[in-house]
C-alpha cells in the first residue's frame, strides 16, 4: 500500500505542476508583453457628497493622458509620466488585467487597469480611478468621492 500511495502522490504532484504552468499562459495576451502604453480617457466622472450625505456623480468630458513606460511586472514596476515629470508606480498583472497603483504620500490613491481586452477600434479597454476628498471641489479637479 505503501507503493500506491506515492504513486498516487506522484501523479498528483504531476498534475499539481502542469496546472500551474498552464495558469501561467492565461497572462499572455497584449497586456503580459506591455512595455509601455498610452493611456487616453475621454469621459470623467466626478463624484460628490451632497450636504444632506447622499452621493451625487457629474458626467462630463476629458482629456486625460496617462503615458506609462519601463513597465516590468516581474520586479512590479512601471514609470508614470506627465510631460517633463515621471514618477515611479507599482505594475501588477494578474490574469488578463494590468494594474499601476500610485499611491501619495499625502493620502490620495491613483489606480489604473488595463484590460486584455479590445474596443471596437482596436484599443485596449482601460479604466482609472482616483481616491481623494477635498472639502470643496476645486475647478478642474478630477475627483472627490
Amino acid at each position: 500500500m505503501r507503493r500506491k500511495n506515492r504513486v498516487q502522490l506522484a501523479r498528483t504532484a504531476v498534475v499539481l505542476l502542469v496546472w500551474s504552468f498552464a495558469t501561467i499562459g492565461i497572462a499572455q495576451g497584449r497586456t503580459a508583453a506591455a512595455k509601455s502604453l498610452r493611456c487616453s480617457f475621454r469621459i470623467n466622472v466626478t463624484a460628490t457628497w451632497k450636504k444632506e450625505g447622499s452621493p451625487d456623480a457629474t458626467l462630463s468630458p476629458s482629456t486625460l493622458l496617462l503615458i506609462v513606460d519601463s513597465i516590468n511586472t516581474d520586479e512590479g514596476t512601471a514609470r508614470l509620466k506627465s510631460g517633463s515629470v515621471g514618477a515611479e508606480i507599482v505594475a501588477r498583472l494578474s490574469g488578463g488585467y494590468l494594474h499601476f497603483i500610485q499611491s501619495f504620500r499625502t493620502g490620495p490613491l491613483y489606480s489604473t487597469t488595463v484590460f486584455d481586452q479590445e474596443t471596437s477600434e482596436g484599443k485596449l479597454k482601460a479604466v482609472h480611478s482616483r481616491h481623494e476628498n477635498f472639502a470643496v471641489l476645486r475647478p478642474g479637479a478630477t475627483s472627490s468621492p
